[in-house]
């Protein structure tokens, strides 16, 4: 049945577009921290939405399991195939055409393999803006920013890539093609199919276009990095920031210093913007449609009202675009600095935004009671709850020997969570990493509904089976 399964594929795609050869396969198998190297019955490589449909159909009628993949990108396991080797990889990362650009409606039509920074360029080029920001920006694709319902760094302005885009176009597990790229703020005609598969990984159709909504250009726009004694103060100059700049306030990351550490350690050609070292920071940005005069005006009368209220210790305000960009790449080097200081276990959690020092507070001492002496790397978006909450050895412990507390770890963090009324999953999604976890603090009545959700719209199980439920 596989030979005659692939033999349809090949007369879809293009034979070069249908990979069985083990190298050819290997870079689509294994996720984005090389931990889990899955297997394939083949990769698949569609150029438009047509050949997705046709493709999807093929796995239907042979009842061959497939499983969506972008960038591959992802944290939790969600975009690479199981180790049966039963399923196919079906890459969309041959379908990267900007369809259309409306600038007056402020719209852009875009395949899902579109490369997220591709997309924000060419909003630049019609004098308009794009405001999803992820570290991954020059790998990640719009289609697993949308099937992950991906947040970023201006999610506090903007929101998430729910709240980014439009309309879409996707695929059904019957291989149907739906088309839903409407342009449009208002359509009140029923059920929000849009919604429904934003964020579901996959396992219900694969989206392969996007409208995608289109903002201005800020005029000006200021950043600037503020020492700070605790978290707790983070959420006053949050409030104060707000109160000051409304709208304008575009950016607000939390970093520890144990996070600055680790970027010095291993980034040392990245600036040190403050000889003593501080217990936390926050990076601030602040964009005006006005002129650059205006939100350097904002920043700086809302950071004299931060000092006078003794909120900030100390802050270094940028002068340049450079500047600027030296401050972010600080925030953007983290994770890299991470991976280059060994293995640890990551937390994409969120929490309400008034609870976020006590959670700091209470799961760091959880953690240290269970597992002293090991390091909390916490940073992420405060402005709209969201950290990545990620828990190293302690050092000279093996950085193996210490993944074996993964599970223990993993709960100590996810109950702080749940007591907080947080989620386990901000950003990143659920994958095949988080499933069990979500099956614990979801509840049945939730998760009945999801389960009758996907069989009723993929009765067969072939999409990106193993994932979320």
């Amino acid at each position: 049945m596989s030979a005659d399964f692939l033999q349809r594929c090949r007369d879809i795609a293009g034979p070069e577009h249908v990979l069985t050869d083990a190298a050819d396969c290997a870079p689509f198998l294994t996720d984005w921290r090389g931990r889990f190297t899955g297997r394939a019955l083949a990769v698949l490589q569609p150029n438009e939405p047509q050949q997705v449909a046709q493709l999807v159909r093929a796995c239907a009628d042979h009842r061959i399991a497939l499983v969506p993949q972008g960038g591959r990108t992802g944290l939790v396991l969600g975009s690479v195939p199981d180790a049966s080797g039963d399923a196919v990889v079906l890459s969309l990362s041959r379908m990267n055409r900007i369809r259309a650009l409306d600038a007056v409606n402020r719209t852009m039509t875009v395949d899902a393999g579109c490369i997220l920074h591709d997309i924000q360029q060419a909003a630049a080029s019609v004098d308009c803006l794009f405001p999803l920001s992820l570290a991954a920006e020059g790998s990640c694709t719009i289609g697993g920013n949308l099937s992950t319902n991906a947040g970023g760094t201006a999610v506090l302005r903007y929101g998430n890539a729910r709240e980014l885009c439009l309309g879409l176009e996707v695929v059904t597990p019957h291989g149907e093609l739906w088309s839903g790229l409407r342009g449009l703020r208002k359509d009140n005609t029923g059920y929000d199919l849009r919604d429904l598969f934003i964020g579901a990984e996959g396992t219900l159709g694969v989206i392969t276009g996007a409208v995608l909504k289109l903002f201005p250009q800020p005029k000006g726009s200021m950043t600037a990095l503020v020492a700070l004694a605790a978290p707790r103060d983070a959420l006053a100059l949050l409030t104060l920031m707000q109160d000051q700049c409304g709208a304008s306030l575009t950016g607000f990351e939390l970093m520890s210093d144990y996070c600055l550490r680790l970027v010095a350690t291993h980034f040392p050609h990245l600036p040190t913007p403050f000889v003593k070292r501080h217990p936390q920071y926050v990076l601030l940005e602040v964009s005006s449609s006005e002129s650059e005069a205006h939100a350097a005006g904002l920043l700086e009368d809302a950071l004299n009202a931060a000092v006078e209220r003794g909120l900030a210790d100390d802050a270094v305000l940028a002068t340049s675009n450079a500047q600027s960009q030296s401050l972010w790449h600080l925030r953007e080097h983290i994770p890299l600095a991470q991976a280059a200081a060994g293995k640890n276990i990551k937390h994409d959690i969120s929490v309400p935004i008034s609870g976020i020092a006590d959670f700091i507070d209470s799961t760091d001492a959880k953690l240290q009671q269970a597992f002293p002496s090991c390091q909390v790397v916490c940073f992420g978006h405060l402005g709209d709850g969201n950290l990545h909450y990620n828990v190293a050895p302690p050092e000279g412990q093996p950085h193996d020997e210490f993944l074996a507390h993964q599970d223990a770890i993993n709960r100590i963090v996810h109950d702080s969570v749940d007591e907080a009324s947080g989620s386990i999953s901000a950003e990143h999604g659920i994958g095949a990493l988080k499933r069990d976890d979500l099956a614990r603090y979801k509840s049945k009545v939730e998760l009945d509904m999801m389960r009758a959700i996907k069989g009723a719209l993929d009765p067969l199980g072939i999409m990106n089976p193993g994932k979320i439920l």
